[in-house]
Formats: structure tokens, C-alpha cells, sequence
């Protein structure tokens, strides 16, 4: 791996932790600042005083996705896919609620961070959504959590045409869930942690089954879930 700018800050604000990506005005993703992502995010799931997570930019964008002109000269990009697959799997198989506060832009695989995460929250202006069809490339990571989220038909709307959504189009379609004045983002994210939190007890095992349940077929999930079921009764 080379030597890449870039970091993440991370803020206790107890009882949450508040992980900010810190790369320039368009907060891009790199190898380092995904890997630096990845082991904030396992710390705070490991640390039992933290009962959620908030993932927002600084500035006044939240991600502007792989930093490209890195990968234009000569970085791998496949160093760069590699670490994006890495972090987006990670994210679900966490047991701590995880929630995107969009201060800002989230496109490319910005947009796949937020699709991500249970919860997120944007202000009236910012964009998500991928954009790479209109500069004759097809998202072929960044439209995995989209199409997840929202199912085909929306993210399709989307990633079909590489306009981004309005953030009330976001709302429409499930993207964000709520659409909040601008600097109350992180606000926003506490106050539905304050509400999961009332089942923190609860959280590992239930949001990894959720996870893995939304990905399989009805009948499957419905066996699964019965194995998960007997087994919380015979700890």
C-alpha cells in the first residue's frame, strides 16, 4: 500500500461515537482513510460503553467517493475496490446500530456508505446518489448498497442515469429517512440511537440477523430465524 493522506476523526460523545472522514474538500476515499474507517468502526462495536454510531464528513461534504485522481496517476485501482469491499461488508456485520449524518454531498461510493448504515439523515441540499454513468463509467461497487436499500427499480433511477437525488428524492425513495436543517445532522442520528438504544441488549445478534435475513430468499429466512429464535431461549 502507498502513502495516503488523509484520516479520521473520532469523537466519544457518550454514549455514542462520532467517526468523521477527513480528506480534503471532497472527503475521497482512499486505501488508508477506508482502512483507518474500518478500525474505528470495529472499535467502537467493541467498546461496550458505545451504544451508536455516527458516520458524517467534515466540512460541508460527506464523501465524494474513491479518490480518483489518485487512481488517474497510478495508483492500483484494485487496491482501491479491495478496500471499498472490505469496508462496505463490514458494516452489516457489526452489532452497534451505525447511522450516516449527510452534511454534505454523498455520491459514488459516498453514497454506498450512506445506503449502508440503518439510519441517515441529510439537509435540504445535499445530493446522493452515484454519478459515474455520466462520465462513461459504470459504479459497479457503489450501486450494491444502493440497490439493497432501495430495491432496483428506485436505485436504477439513479445509477441508470448519474444524476444523483435530490435529498427530498433521497427521502422519497429511502435513502435518508429524514430531512433535517443543515448542522443538525448529527443531532438528528443521536435521537434515533436514544430510541435503539432500548434494545442495546439486544443489538449484536439482532442487526447481524437482519442483515444476513434481508439477504436471503423468504423461505430461508424464515428457517434461519427459527434456529435464531430457539437458540436465544436455550443461552
Amino acid at each position: 500500500m502507498g502513502e495516503w493522506t488523509g484520516s479520521v476523526g473520532v469523537e466519544a460523545a457518550s454514549p455514542y461515537r462520532v467517526i468523521t472522514i477527513e480528506n480534503g474538500e471532497r472527503n475521497l476515499l482512499n486505501p488508508g482513510v477506508m482502512s483507518a474507517l474500518s478500525a474505528a468502526l470495529v472499535e467502537a462495536d467493541g467498546d461496550a460503553g458505545v451504544e451508536g454510531i455516527v458516520l458524517t464528513g467534515s466540512g460541508a461534504v460527506f464523501c465524494g467517493g474513491l479518490d480518483v485522481p489518485a487512481i488517474q496517476a497510478g495508483a492500483d485501482p484494485v487496491e482501491f475496490a479491495q478496500s471499498l469491499v472490505a469496508l462496505l461488508s463490514l458494516i452489516p456485520t457489526l452489532g452497534t446500530p451505525v447511522t450516516a449524518a449527510v452534511n454534505g454531498d454523498a455520491v459514488a461510493s459516498g453514497a454506498s456508505l450512506a445506503a449502508a448504515c440503518d439510519f441517515a439523515v441529510g439537509h435540504p441540499d445535499v445530493r446522493i446518489g452515484t454519478y459515474e454513468v455520466s462520465i462513461g463509467v459504470w459504479p459497479m461497487i457503489a450501486q450494491v448498497p444502493v440497490i439493497k436499500r432501495i430495491g432496483a427499480k428506485a436505485a436504477m433511477e439513479n445509477v441508470g442515469s448519474g444524476e444523483p437525488f435530490t435529498a427530498q428524492r433521497a427521502h422519497e425513495v429511502g435513502l435518508l429517512q429524514r430531512i433535517v436543517a443543515a448542522g443538525a445532522e448529527v443531532e438528528a442520528c443521536t435521537a434515533w440511537l436514544r430510541l435503539a438504544s432500548r434494545g442495546a441488549a439486544v443489538y449484536a445478534g439482532g442487526r447481524r440477523s437482519f442483515y444476513e435475513f434481508a439477504d436471503m430468499p423468504y423461505e430461508q429466512a424464515l428457517r434461519a430465524s427459527l434456529d435464531r429464535f430457539t437458540a436465544m431461549f436455550k443461552r
